[in-house]
């Protein structure tokens, strides 16, 4: 019997639902996963209670005053480093004592350590999308010139990567794949009409009603700009366009994404909605271990249902697949007047149907230049944040 190699993970958003994911399935294989840092923002009792069982070198928190809470309450707990800030986060990213890096922060806010990461030369479990919304080419550039090993651990992307050739991944051509059939849920609000939009509140778009997310994730779900953003992540993924991808709403989220063969073969990787399953798979990659996921049972769900997405009541879609098009920095626009516009209406300032529509006058209010360097990708991403700002009631530009 082989003896399996013994990875040591850094996790960037640890008291997240995929970071506190990625610790229940570390949880079950302490002789195959050791974990040398965690990251957080500013929940610090979470965070003490993670340091307490897992025992990191490092905890750091982005939040100043969160990491002297943090470091007062690991007092008799010495043997962890508590540090904050942007550039502490980039250091335990890159730290040479760890191999493998989850990348689970939401949002922008999630590229610089991811970045850190690539440019390490890590085996990166990619959660956060964002990184390639904002940064495609550079980013993917940026694993081609260090050698790192980027794996996919959004349920969808995930799922078509077990669905192609392992060698293929960024050659679909030549592996025969005709077309990638990208899954989505339809959200919450799936048969609502556009008059019922404008009254959803931000307690109903977070109550997804098959998947456990945070919040922010939640309501881009509800929108379909979560699928969006996977659209433009899918593309750089598997080097192919939005032409080659075909959006299915499939309300039951038990087939994750499906790819086409020449052949007429079309391969789907199903499981229960719970995302220890993708988590577990780039965790162990290329083996498979055990995930702590229920069996799917095929007689209890009974059938599965596929529509079309409506794109007039939710045009975000749209959105995302336009700015993808348009290139340059428009999808790093796209993604910043989207956080703003949701970080609005989950706090009462927006209403659930003006997303879409502070997205679109943001993105025709912008400048698209050449994504050219990262200096240039965050410069746009804060005009964007500005822009979108002054559109909101109330809110601080």
């Amino acid at each position: 019997m082989v003896t399996p190699v013994k990875r040591c993970i850094t996790i960037l958003g640890a008291t997240g639902s995929i970071g506190l994911s990625t610790l229940d399935v570390v949880r079950r294989h302490p002789d195959r996963f050791s974990v040398h840092a965690l990251t957080a923002c500013s929940s610090v009792e979470n965070m003490a209670r993670l340091c307490h069982e897992f025992r990191p070198r490092y905890a750091v928190m982005a939040d100043a005053e969160a990491a002297r809470a943090l470091a007062s309450a690991l007092s008799s707990l010495p043997s962890v480093t508590v540090l904050s800030g942007a550039e502490a986060l980039g250091q335990v990213a890159a730290d040479a004592e760890a191999d493998t890096v989850m990348a689970a922060i939401v949002g922008a806010a999630g590229l610089p350590p991811t970045l850190a990461a690539v440019r390490a030369g890590k085996r990166v479990l990619l959660a956060n999308k964002e990184a390639l919304v904002m940064s495609g080419k550079l980013f993917m550039d940026a694993v081609a010139e260090s050698g790192a090993e980027v794996l996919p651990i959004d349920s969808e992307h995930n799922a078509i990567f077990q669905c192609m050739p392992p060698d293929k991944i960024r050659n679909t051509g030549s592996a025969g794949i005709t077309r990638i059939l990208l899954t989505a849920s339809g959200g919450p609000f799936r048969n609502h009409s556009a008059e019922a939009l404008r009254h959803v509140l931000p307690a109903e778009a977070c109550a997804h009603p098959n998947w456990s997310m945070g919040r922010k994730i939640s309501v881009d779900s509800a929108t379909l700009m979560n699928k969006g953003l996977e659209l433009i992540e899918a593309c750089w993924l598997f080097n192919t366009t939005p032409e080659m991808i075909e959006v299915h709403v499939h309300p039951e989220s038990i087939i994750h994404s499906m790819v086409e063969y020449a052949d007429g073969s079309v391969l789907a990787q199903l499981g229960s909605p719970d995302m220890r399953t993708p988590i577990a798979n780039g965790l162990a990659w290329p083996e498979r271990i055990d995930a702590g996921v229920a069996p799917l049972d095929l007689f209890r769900i009974g059938q599965f249902n596929f529509e079309r997405p409506d794109l007039q009541r939710f045009p975000c879609l749209r959105l995302a697949a336009e700015a993808f098009q348009q290139g340059g920095t428009a999808p790093a626009v796209l993604n910043a007047a989207n956080e703003e516009a949701v970080t609005a209406f989950l706090a009462g300032k927006l209403c659930f149907a003006d997303i879409p529509s502070i997205i679109e006058r943001t993105l025709a209010a912008t400048e698209v230049v050449p994504a050219d360097s990262f200096d240039t990708i965050f410069a746009k991403d804060a005009e964007a944040r500005s822009r979108a700002r002054e559109q909101i009631p109330g809110q601080a530009v």
